[in-house]
């Protein structure tokens, strides 16, 4: 209407944006994971327990041992369980208990140096085999393929007695039975990634081949690769052992 004013704007004041919340540090998220797996059930929290006792064991054995594993005493011979010795003695009245938290040390070292030696080299030719393809593939598939046809134990066993028996050589010989597995698990792996998005937009994107490796596939294989050489710790020391049993391995007096 004539001679009427129009009011006045007004200033809608938006309301805050809210801050974005940071995400936890991978550390973080890491002990969160560990808290949720010990709070699913008390039988997680019990093979934790006994995990961290027998790590503690093979770590600080050598601390807590009341004897010398390679002590002799011939007037303590085959004595029973008693309070001065755990597990009894010997023939030579040697401790057991004090061998065994000894031995213990020596078994997951070695079970350590086997696995070690046997997912690097695996996972890298595995890797190679999927990703490069053609006949590099199929020679290192027919490689494993060889020696994945005999039994494990009876091939470490031919391994090191050729080699010659001692702990260094069971090492090489578990080691060169260990690694056809995990090239066969890195390289099925490989075939199913390379072709995901994210590895093709690395390629279009113009990144080297290394760098497709070390932040594309990499991440993906080695949790499996992990997981599957924790399950492989108590094979390796099982092994180990049987060799040892046979004369190949550990010689005495090693615990």
């Amino acid at each position: 209407m004539i001679g009427t004013t129009s009011p006045e704007p007004r200033l809608q004041m938006l309301p805050d944006a809210p801050l974005p919340i940071p995400e936890p540090s991978r550390a973080r998220r890491g002990w969160r994971g560990v808290l949720a797996f010990l709070g699913a059930s008390w039988l997680n929290v019990l093979g934790a327990l006994l995990v961290a006792l027998v790590l503690f064991a093979a770590i600080f054995g050598n601390l807590v041992a009341p004897h010398g594993p390679n002590d002799i005493n011939l007037l303590e011979r085959l004595k029973p369980p008693s309070g001065v010795h755990l597990f009894g003695t010997d023939d030579l009245g040697r401790d057991l208990f004090s061998r065994v938290l000894a031995g213990a040390r020596i078994s997951l070292e070695v079970a350590a140096i086997i696995l070690s030696i046997s997912v690097a080299f695996g996972t890298f030719l595995g890797i190679v085999a999927g990703l490069v393809g053609g006949l590099v593939d199929e020679l290192i598939m027919r490689a494993t393929d060889l020696f994945l046809a005999f039994p494990a134990l009876i091939l470490a066993a031919a391994i090191a007695a050729s080699l010659g028996p001692s702990l260094s050589h069971t090492v090489i010989a578990l080691s060169t039975v260990y690694w056809p597995w995990y090239a066969r698990l890195a390289r099925g792996q490989v075939l199913s990634l390379r072709e995901r998005e994210f590895v093709v937009a690395a390629c279009v994107a113009g990144a080297s081949t290394p760098r497709i490796v070390v932040h594309e596939l990499l991440p993906n294989v080695l949790p499996i690769v992990v997981v599957q050489a924790s399950l492989d710790v108590g094979y390796a020391i099982l092994f180990t052992s049987s060799l040892s049993f046979l004369g190949l391995g550990a010689q005495p007096p090693t615990p």
